[in-house]
């Protein structure tokens, strides 16, 4: 196949950094033994920071970023794969050192791609996206660390991004009730939406004020934000309660003690949607396919963008100004 596609291209030479949309062909693609035809990809925080000169995301220039894909497959060496079927692709080295997601053609190594599961399209795939499978492996491991609906009351930070969007929607849907915390007071009608039961600021969380141990308020969190906010939340979560932390926007310093673990048995839990097992990976679609997915998944979409408007709208997300997720359709 010779055929010439289109992609974004990130380019950064010692006096020029470049992000355009440039035709480039099949053999410019990195070796996998699948090639897919992209359909969606997404907007991540990831994706914004590959975006600018210094975001030290991408390894090696030129590059095509977007951490996340799906799209049906062309051709493949591997047998786990036929031409025609759907597929998910993202994480592992995805958009940071392996070409991503945006686009027309994305060649990827068979061992990284998840079979489409019945329940969801492509289109709702990336609408989930990085962002609703790391809400998703969220819950889970609450869940699995004991967490239920008849504990108390569960925290989501960052409450209108993409991990904490879908999150709110996820423990809402399984029961529970869930305080949203946003710093945006325009979106507490979206927050409602989702589920929330309880809206609550920022600086109801973390008022710039940290108690080894405060009083306790949740029987759990999730939490993408990180920093002091995510100390802060360790200092107030209840008895034997769990947070499960899978982001730094707010800084990756977090000045903690060890009282939170040692006096309550506060749980820890580190979210890794990157390396996370494929065993896992595809329980996890799963569970986003049924028992976790929304009723209309459209409410969490911002805006669909094409490859051209990317360049404008990439860096908006490192600039807090995204709700929910913006899906990218090639």
């Amino acid at each position: 196949m010779n055929e010439r596609f289109y992609a974004l291209i990130v380019d950064k030479t010692e006096d020029n950094f470049s992000v355009d949309v440039k035709k480039i062909g099949m053999e410019e693609l990195p070796q996998g033994e699948v090639l897919i035809k992209t359909a969606y990809s997404g907007i991540n925080y990831k994706d914004g920071l590959a975006s600018i000169p210094d975001g030290k995301i991408v390894r090696s220039y030129p590059f095509i970023p977007g951490i996340d894909l799906a799209g049906t497959v062309v051709s493949s060496s591997d047998s786990r794969f036929q031409e025609g079927d759907e597929v998910i692709a993202t994480s592992y080295e995805i958009g940071v050192s392996h070409f991503g997601g945006y686009s027309e053609y994305a060649r990827i190594p068979a061992d990284w791609i998840v079979p489409l599961p019945k329940g969801l399209t492509l289109k709702e795939a990336m609408i989930f996206g990085t962002a609703g499978f790391t809400a998703a492996l969220s819950v889970q491991r609450l869940e699995e660390n004991g967490l239920q609906p008849d504990q108390g009351n569960v925290l989501v930070t960052g409450a209108t991004g993409g991990v904490g969007s879908f999150a709110v929607s996820m423990l809402a849907g399984r029961g529970y009730n869930v305080v949203a915390s946003t710093g945006k007071d325009s979106e507490k009608d979206y927050l409602i939406k989702l589920g929330a039961k309880e809206i609550v600021s920022r600086e109801d969380v973390y008022n710039g004020k940290i108690k080894a141990l405060d009083k306790e308020q949740w029987a759990g969190a999730v939490d993408p934000v990180g920093g002091e906010t995510l100390a802060a939340v360790l200092s107030k979560i209840s008895y034997k309660g769990s947070v499960a932390v899978s982001g730094l926007t707010g800084g990756t310093n977090v000045p903690t003690s060890v009282f939170p673990f040692i006096l309550r048995g506060v749980n820890l839990l580190g979210i890794d949607s990157v390396n996370c097992p494929m065993e896992t990976r595809r329980k996890i679609w799963e569970r986003m396919a049924t028992d976790l997915k929304p009723e209309d998944l459209s409410t969490f979409v911002q805006q669909t963008a094409t490859l051209e408007e990317l360049p404008a709208i990439l860096p908006t997300i490192l600039q807090g100004k995204m709700r929910g997720r913006v899906i990218v359709s090639l």
